[in-house]
């Protein structure tokens, strides 16, 4: 077989940006996991979504979040000694340590087709393989790669060598490949299953399981030619398989599944001890296991995979709304009556005897111990004890209340469902039904004062009354939106968020709005200002927007984390907190600064030509644009300068001849992608 030769690059030309946010809940992070690896009995990593990488040196008790040099997901891991380790993951993403992880070098694989395992026979000679087909090598420790692809479009996923000549891939409908001659060439070995293989290994150069979809897991014994298939014990996809010897082995899945065999495979036994997949499994010469998967769980076992115990922790329920009442004290609630409490900054967060199993939507707290949490079924829950208990309020409504606001200790708000806005004027204890105007569904509710209140919802719908709610006046927003969020400054000044990106702002009361640049094309779900300045608000996919000017220009950056969040809350200028999907609670205490980084990723989605420029930029997507396209480029100190959107183009020229020399950040957002790269100017 012709191997291609690339050669390694360390690019730094594209950079992801993201502001400085810790998780607090789950622990040590709630990002996927998708690989572990261990270099002995006390050092591991692991990695996954959003180019997370873990490290532990305590085997497995406590795990340290690196900073990588990716925001792409990585799928693999192998080390070639203590200090040298290479991960891949999509897009062709390979990244290098030399030092246990304390930096990084991105490698030039010369594809940008997702890369599933990598799998190393000695300090110099490795094995990358992936989608359609995508198999590579290097010699000389990831400095040059070949090309020994396969030409089918199959996907590889995983790679095992067990010695430097004889190796094996496993991957989709049943494939397995057997080299014997270092990947030069590859034969197909007989089919015994119409099933993916997700994972292979091999205890010596004769005994290798491999485990797949619909609990497939086959075995190859010395002397045998072809696979046997053995006896299943469960239906759910295995995504790795791990053995200890010729006798004991576990293999981990969906649905928390875990699978042990003490008879080389011959009889099974079945654990659950999770309801979130696992996807890698690892046992160390110690025979220690580990075992990572969905939402960031980690689990551990020393008794060689007969129990397991979780090392992650926390709660993983949606969780809708977040409220502080000062710098330590604080609520989240959400999914099936979730109501959470932090008195320390939300260093711990606990889970309070659940009142209902009506999904809470928003929680509003009047002063330090009164407050208030709605959601379905037109659940209302109070407390007057600093939310240490929650008393269900009689239901005036069977309708979703989406928010509750609180402008006074007695007085409150709550709207949802279909137009509905109820009102209470005793602290809770009785409500009435206010008559809205409209029937379109009501998401945020905010009171300047007792009497002057506003309220959004869907097909750009806002409502204001100056008479405590006793009438509304549906204003012009200039926009059919699905509004999401809605926040006043004082003096007249206020702003509403929602899809497409979409940001009003008035000066004026309501009277008139004004449409802002966001920067984004993505649902904009919920805005604070710390000052009559400074805002934030969350965004999709983890962004994450802030001001400095008013709303005039907002800078665009990424939370650290793919998932929705949904509620944002910041009780002074630099401490904020973000809650969301899975769980997810996350903190700044530097007010969301945006952090620059360098990705050093070569094979990227979008290319800029020249750079640096000096009269024009072309951008050229590498693979396809599909729908709406937005482009925006802002200075090195966040502010944003240009903004465009179109549909449907491969190739888009922007003219930046009236820019000043230095550099700049370019976002490029797709339905399917978002990358930012280093833009210089030179005249």
């Amino acid at each position: 077989m012709k191997a291609k030769i690339s050669l390694a690059c360390f690019l730094l030309v594209s950079v992801f940006a993201y502001s400085q946010w810790t998780w607090q809940n789950p622990l040590p992070q709630g990002q996927t996991l998708s690989s572990v690896y261990f270099t002995d009995g006390n050092t591991g990593f692991a990695a996954g979504e959003f180019g997370t990488i873990l490290k532990t040196i305590d085997g497995g008790t406590t795990w340290t979040i690196l900073h990588g040099i990716t925001n792409y997901f990585l799928t693999s891991i192998c080390f070639t000694d203590a200090n040298t380790g290479y991960f891949t993951g999509v897009h062709g993403t390979i990244i290098k340590t030399t030092n246990g992880g304390l930096s990084w070098n991105a490698l030039d694989g010369g594809t940008k087709y997702d890369l599933s395992s990598v799998f190393f026979t000695d300090a110099n000679t490795g094995y990358v393989v992936g989608e359609n087909g995508t198999i590579l090598k290097t010699e000389d420790a990831g400095n040059h790669w070949m090309d020994l692809s396969l030409r089918h479009s199959r996907w590889l996923h995983s790679v095992y060598f067990c010695n430097p000549s004889t190796g094996y891939v496993v991957g989709d409908s049943g494939l397995i490949l057997k080299t014997v001659d270092g990947g030069m060439n590859w034969r197909i070995l007989p089919q015994m299953t119409y099933y993916a293989l997700n994972s292979v290994t091999f205890l010596n150069e004769d005994c290798g399981y491999a485990a797949g979809d619909h609990g497939i897991v086959l075995k190859i014994r010395p002397g045998d030619t072809t696979w046997a298939v053995l006896p299943a014990i469960t239906d759910n996809n295995l995504e790795s398989v791990s053995f200890l010897s010729t006798a004991e082995g576990c293999a981990a899945g969906w649905n928390g599944t875990m699978i042990r065999t003490t008879d080389g495979g011959q009889h099974w036994t079945q654990s659950v001890f999770t309801t979130h997949d696992l996807l890698a499994l690892y046992f160390t010469q110690q025979n220690s296991g580990f075992a990572v998967g969905m939402h960031g769980v980690i689990y551990t076992s020393g008794d060689e995979g007969a129990t397991w115990n979780a090392q992650s922790k926390g709660i993983t329920p949606y969780l809708a709304s977040v409220c502080f009442t000062g710098a330590k004290t604080g609520w989240a609630v959400g999914q099936a009556g979730t109501i959470l409490k932090t008195a320390n900054g939300g260093n711990d967060w606990n889970a309070l005897p659940p009142v209902t199993i009506d999904d809470l939507s928003s929680v509003c707290f009047p002063d330090a111990n009164t407050g208030y949490a709605v959601g379905w079924n037109g659940c209302i829950l109070a407390t007057k004890n600093g939310g240490n208990s929650w008393a269900s309020i009689p239901a005036i409504t069977d309708y979703p209340l989406y928010s509750v606001y609180f402008p006074d200790a007695n007085t409150g708000y709550a709207v949802g469902w279909n137009g509905t806005i109820i009102k209470t004027a005793d602290g809770g204890k009785d409500w009435t039904l206010l008559s809205s105007g409209t029937i379109n569904d009501l998401t945020s509710v905010y009171f300047t004062d007792v009497n002057t209140g506003y309220v959004v919802g869907d097909k750009g719908t806002i409502l204001l009354t100056t008479d405590a709610g006793n009438n509304w006046l549906a204003l012009p927003s200039g926009s059919g939106e699905y509004f999401t969020s809605v926040y006043f400054t004082g003096n007249g000044a206020g702003y509403v968020t929602g899809d497409h990106g979409t940001i009003l702002k008035t000066t004026d009361g309501g009277t008139s709005w004004l449409a802002l640049n966001s920067g984004t094309w993505n649902q904009l779900r919920s805005i604070c200002f710390t000052d009559a300045s400074t805002g934030y608000i969350l965004a999709d996919y983890g962004d994450f927007l802030k001001t400095t000017d008013g709303g005039i220009t907002w800078t665009l950056s990424s939370t650290g984390t793919y998932y929705s969040l949904s509620s944002l809350c910041f009780p002074d200028a630099s401490t904020g907190y973000a809650v969301g999907n899975y769980g997810t609670i996350l903190k700044t205490t530097d007010g969301g600064n945006v952090f620059i980084g360098e990705t050093g990723l070569a094979g990227t989605s979008f290319t800029l030509f020249p750079n640096p420029a000096s009269r024009k930029v072309v951008i050229t997507d590498n693979f396809k644009w599909s729908g709406e396209t937005s482009v925006t480029l802002f200075g090195i100190s966040g502010k944003q300068l240009m903004h465009f959107q179109f549909r449907n183009q491969k190739v888009f020229e922007m003219d930046v001849n009236s820019l000043s020399n230095g550099l700049y950040l370019l976002r490029i957002e797709t339905p399917e992608a978002v990358e930012s790269k280093k833009l210089v100017i030179q005249h």
